[in-house]
């Protein structure tokens, strides 16, 4: 979704903010380009429409704030009506809970409850997770290798049919854990003898959070699942997974608003990290390509510790290949390097090759570090031919892969000094936003 709608979204605002003037063409350009992109994302019809007719509404007669030109107020406004159209998201607090996981087959429920373990047990908390899926074959294992892998607190019995008993005996054994996370059996909307189930789950344990998982693949009948989860026990919020492999993520996301059922977390890739706290005003930033630094900073409270990077240093001007080293020792627990790319205001788009090619890329530059002096590690420049030499002969690299480094160092060294200097247009952009 972020490559085909957020690509064409950002061609818009680009046309935009290069316009010599904002007119009645222009806008109507702009009206007609959101439309198309909405639809290829399998928004729904009727709602483009209404967004549509609001955007040029608003362009045609409101006037720009004070210090806006007349580019950045129909920028805005595109920003906030597309905001609107998701609704708000979710409140799932960090305090002692129990959370019931319900979903459809299919749609990554297990393996979503081990990431939102993951998730609190980043933020601080003590979660356990209960394995009460007797349907199908191989989520106690699943569920069971998932906890273990992050060492978070698991129940289960692999030989009992009784969901009923197994929760009991899981909310006991998992006394002590702060948030209880209780994973149901797969299930079909129209297969009434397991809603009745997961009613009896309902009344049994009463969870504070009825968490519905919807596999963003479904596109607008997203609407029809969560209206009959919702009307048998009441959905608190909707977790949408695999938001990184689909073009019909917006689909799913706008018809779940429109039943009022609130997002609380998006899945953005397999790995047990790769669930985020959905922030409606993040997350159409990074649509348009205007990043999310609120994502990244909380990110890197939660992974990052102050020995990992002198940010105080970098952002003072000085960058040295010692910097260098622990940011890309940094991205490395930050998770994949595409979702860093598009937290960042403008940020680079990775395909698929091109991200491995640049993964790669960064390893070996970590391996040329290490076969680096203290010395040249704090003062690159006085890096000559023949260093070179001895650098690339000792890091089993060639010349060319060496002065590369020394290249991307300057370029790095470039970045931050102009992060410094705030000579991002969009970030005075975004200020006039808030």
């Amino acid at each position: 979704m972020f490559g085909d709608l957020g690509s064409s979204l950002r061609d818009v605002i680009k046309r935009v903010a290069r316009a010599n003037r904002i007119d009645k063409r222009t806008i109507d350009e702009t009206v007609k380009g959101i439309q198309r992109a909405l639809l290829q994302a399998d928004v729904n019809v009727k709602l483009v429409m209404q967004l549509s007719s609001k955007i040029r509404e608003r362009s045609l007669d409101e006037k720009p704030v004070a210090g806006a030109d007349p580019r950045e107020h129909v920028i805005k406004i595109v920003y906030e009506e597309l905001v609107k159209i998701i609704g708000e998201g979710a409140d799932v607090p960090l305090s002692e809970q129990t959370i019931l996981m319900v979903g459809l087959q299919g749609s990554g429920k297990t393996s979503t409850a081990a990431k939102l373990a993951r998730f609190f047990q980043r933020k601080g908390a003590k979660p356990g997770v209960i394995c009460a899926d007797t349907y199908r074959p191989g989520a106690y294992e699943q569920l069971k290798q998932l906890c273990e892998q992050i060492d978070v607190p698991f129940y289960g019995e692999i030989d009992c049919s009784n969901p009923i008993s197994i929760i009991k005996n899981g909310m006991k054994e998992l006394e002590r854990c702060e948030i209880k996370i209780v994973d149901t059996a797969g299930r079909h909307a129209l297969e009434m003898d397991l809603i009745e189930e997961m009613k009896d789950i309902h009344e049994l344990i009463k969870p504070n959070q009825k968490l519905l998982v919807l596999d963003a693949s479904i596109g607008q009948t997203a609407s029809r699942q969560a209206k009959a989860f919702n009307d048998a026990i009441g959905i608190t919020g909707v977790i949408i997974t695999k938001m990184d492999g689909t073009a019909k993520g917006g689909g799913a996301l706008s018809a779940v608003s429109e039943t009022n059922s609130p997002i609380a977390f998006i899945g953005m890739g397999e790995n047990v990290d790769d669930l985020e706290r959905f922030d409606p005003d993040g997350f159409i930033s990074r649509l348009l390509g205007m990043g999310d630094i609120k994502s990244l900073i909380e990110r890197a409270e939660e992974v990052l510790s102050p020995a990992d990077m002198d940010v105080k240093s970098m952002m003072r001007g000085r960058f040295t290949l010692k910097d260098m080293y622990k940011q890309l020792e940094a991205i490395d627990k930050f998770g994949p390097l595409k979702n860093i790319m598009q937290m960042l205001p403008f940020g680079m788009e990775l395909s698929d090759d091109s991200y491995q090619v640049t993964k790669d890329k960064l390893a070996r530059y970590k391996v040329m570090m290490d076969s680096m002096t203290n010395e040249e590690l704090e003062d690159p420049k006085i890096i000559g031919s023949s260093r070179i030499k001895r650098i690339a002969r000792g890091s089993g690299t060639s010349l060319e892969d060496v002065r590369e480094l020394l290249k991307y160092h300057k370029i790095m060294q470039k970045t931050m000094k102009g992060l410094r200097g705030g000579r991002f247009p969009m970030q005075k952009l975004m200020k006039k936003f808030k």
